[in-house]
């Protein structure tokens, strides 16, 4: 007999986990570090730590923690802004001015076998820049029939068609420059200025994103050359390849000004965060607009512009239940005066490690917790509030805590058979997740030597 073992829903796994604190409050002594003020914001002192009494959680108090949660200002402004900006997406998808775009790309592509040595690095430079802007993640789905089809008539296999949309746009989530989801959220709980750091993350983004695309390239030329060195090639020989070119429509005055609206509000949000010192009202703000203008000059109709918009916000309700219930868990360890013995002997246990090794384990725990918690947002609001505190205790600045949340969340989303996404892709692929891993096993390694690089680069100059 063969026993099948299921991974519980994300959401019962957090659920499982808040259990698990408030547990913890009944084992764990409450204990207290002394806050000082530095560059503008509180640090822990690090040699100030005593125990203190503790306030175990009650039944009456872990039933009221999710509510809490999402009565929480800081978590309930994470939530809207992540609501607007999907509904915005969401819009902007609703015009098809992206979907044109890209049909029409890969068309050119189809009819010029010339340029075909561009192909794989085009498409995947264009879903980089998504996925690091904008976090990109779901939306590929909608593009894997496409571009399976596409490989398979260029002479690749379907392999590549995965990887040019989905490979393509994690490489730029993990390399994230200006993801609201990643690096925006998690710079605002560890109290740095959203989006600062750009420039060290964009060397980063290009690095992760050149790897991704040569890893893909020299394995697609390869089945190029001998399709028998493809571990699909008996599954892509029953595939009935399909010629959609009768509808892909035309690229029209209106997809050309969406396109720009959205580069235009990108070019607002930077300068905006770094000249103007905007946060999340004014970038809510901002996509609000966005979403306004794409649906007037996208010639969308009132009712279907607000039933794109309700469909972005629905699509992430998910990453905003498990921000509240995340918010909730600090809330029960926080009201329990266990926070500060948890950073306590944490911090203790990384005392015989250099910041470099231990920033490696912290890039291992996050790697892990990706595994159960395959949410960035969701991720970013159970971890920084606990990693960036303990950064300051072990020297290591927080823009290099958010450096590790990003990659060890963004590296893994390409292979936790957890990640809904992932095996939606490969399920409308038809490509056995077991295969999918052994193909990117290797490929990922090469990309976690580059995220230790630049951590290691991060914390030599003091990344912060």
């Amino acid at each position: 007999m063969r026993f099948r073992i299921k991974a519980p829903n994300t959401l019962i796994l957090v659920l499982l986990v808040m259990v698990f604190f408030a547990g913890l409050t009944w084992v764990i002594p409450g204990g207290q570090f002394d806050r000082v003020e530095m560059d503008g914001r509180e640090v822990v002192d690090p040699a100030s730590f005593n125990y203190i009494d503790s306030s175990p959680t009650s039944l009456i108090d872990l039933i009221l923690a999710p509510v809490r949660g999402f009565n929480d200002s800081y978590g309930m402004a994470i939530i809207v802004f992540i609501f607007i900006v999907a509904g915005a997406f969401s819009i902007i998808q609703k015009t098809g001015a992206f979907d044109v775009f890209i049909r029409r790309a890969a068309k050119f592509f189809a009819e010029n076998p010339h340029w075909r040595p561009v192909y794989i690095p085009f498409f995947m430079i264009l879903f980089s820049v998504m996925g690091a802007t904008f976090g990109m993640s779901e939306e590929t789905i909608v593009f894997v029939p496409l571009f399976v089809t596409l490989s398979l008539a260029l002479g690749y296999d379907s392999i590549t068609g995965v990887a040019i949309p989905y490979v393509g746009a994690h490489i730029g989530f993990a390399g994230a420059v200006y993801n609201p989801f990643t690096v925006g959220i998690a710079q605002g709980l560890a109290e740095i200025p959203v989006f600062s750091g750009a420039g060290f993350r964009m060397l980063l983004w290009l690095a992760i994103t050149f790897a991704g695309i040569a890893m893909v390239y020299m394995y697609a030329s390869a089945v190029h050359k001998n399709p028998l060195k493809s571990p699909v090639y008996q599954i892509d020989k029953r595939r009935e390849v399909k010629d959609e070119d009768g509808r892909i429509p035309p690229i029209l005055l209106r997809h050309i000004i969406v396109i720009g609206l959205f580069f235009l509000t990108l070019g607002l949000l930077i300068y905006g965060v770094v000249q103007l010192g905007w946060y999340i009202e004014e970038l809510s703000g901002l996509f609000i607009a966005l979403a306004v203008l794409s649906a007037i000059f996208g010639r969308l109709s009132g009712d279907a512009s607000a039933k794109a918009f309700l469909t972005g916000m629905r699509d992430v309700m998910g990453a905003a239940v498990i921000i509240a219930l995340s918010r909730a868990i600090l809330i029960i360890i926080t009201d329990a005066e266990i926070v500060d013995t948890i950073l306590f002997h944490l911090a203790a246990s990384l005392d015989n490690f250099n910041a470099y090794g231990s920033a490696s384990l912290m890039l291992g725990v996050q790697t892990l917790l990706n595994v159960v918690v395959p949410s960035g947002s969701g991720q970013a609001a159970l971890t920084i509030p606990l990693m960036a505190p303990l950064g300051d205790l072990i020297g290591i600045t927080r823009q290099n805590v958010v450096l590790i949340f990003q990659l060890g969340d963004g590296i893994t989303n390409m292979i936790i058979p957890t990640s809904g996404v992932l095996m939606g892709v490969l399920g409308i692929a038809k490509i056995p997740w077991e295969v999918w891993a052994k193909w990117l096993f290797f490929k990922l390694l090469v990309l976690y030597a580059i995220a230790l690089v630049f951590i290691v680069i991060g914390i030599a100059i003091g990344f912060s």
